[in-house]
């Protein structure tokens, strides 16, 4: 559900954590941050209207909602709970984004399933596919750009490749995805053309929308008027 990116920030020094107690720019990236949280929701709850098939970690929600009952928004925050305890033996470290992102795209999506109209025409679900796949993108890129820390299921898998350094990234979310996709699937998630659309599109779309939402750090290169505090 996650889009994966470069969200670490450069380490402050003992003087910047002093000075920095409020994050650099706080209005500029809090409100891209929870706005980018509200359209990942929407973003998901498109694709599951379109019926044309789910991201590998939506099939796995889609799935345990149909099997448990849970509504779709609440299994995605439930899930997010043991999967933050895995952080713990990786040694990761939440940040203020992490805990936002357990907590309001699955608020969001079940409010946007609510009052969604149920597509059933072909041109209207491959309207909320593509509509879904691209707000999808531009969320991410939003979310991951506020430099607030990754989501639960992003920081799963770069914690994984930081424990495990000979593993690569892309090894491990592959493996991680086949995993989630295929038990979701026998649980009853959705799998279709969408889901194809999206392995292939959100790379992309994700690559193109990142740098114009992320928001430059003090002191980089991008930012060369702001603070100069040290960082190491």
């Amino acid at each position: 559900m996650e889009a994966v990116g470069n969200t670490d920030e450069p380490v402050p020094s003992r003087t910047r954590r002093f000075r920095g107690r409020l994050p650099e720019r706080p209005v500029r990236r809090l409100s891209q941050l929870f706005a980018g949280l509200v359209l990942y929701g929407i973003s998901m709850a498109f694709l599951v209207e379109s019926s044309l098939g789910l991201d590998p970690w939506d099939v796995f929600h889609q799935g345990l909602s149909e099997t448990t009952g849970i509504s779709f928004g609440w299994v995605v925050i439930l899930l997010g709970i043991p999967i933050l305890l895995l952080w713990i033996p990786l040694r990761q470290r939440p940040g203020f984004g992490t805990v936002a992102n357990l907590i309001v795209i699955g608020l969001v999506v079940d409010a946007a399933l609510a009052v969604l109209p149920t597509a059933v025409s072909w041109p209207a679900r491959v309207t909320l596919l593509v509509a879904g796949i691209v707000l999808n993108a531009v969320a991410s890129g939003m979310y991951i750009g506020s430099r607030f820390g990754p989501g639960p299921r992003d920081g799963l898998m770069t914690g994984l490749v930081s424990r495990f350094p000979r593993l690569s990234i892309r090894l491990v979310r592959t493996a991680i995805e086949v995993t989630v996709l295929v038990v979701g699937f026998i649980l009853g998630g959705t799998v279709g053309i969408g889901t194809v659309a999206y392995a292939l599109t959100i790379g992309p779309l994700v690559h193109i929308f990142l740098p114009l939402f992320t928001v430059p750090a003090a002191g980089s290169p991008a930012d060369r008027g702001a603070e100069t505090a040290p960082v190491h």
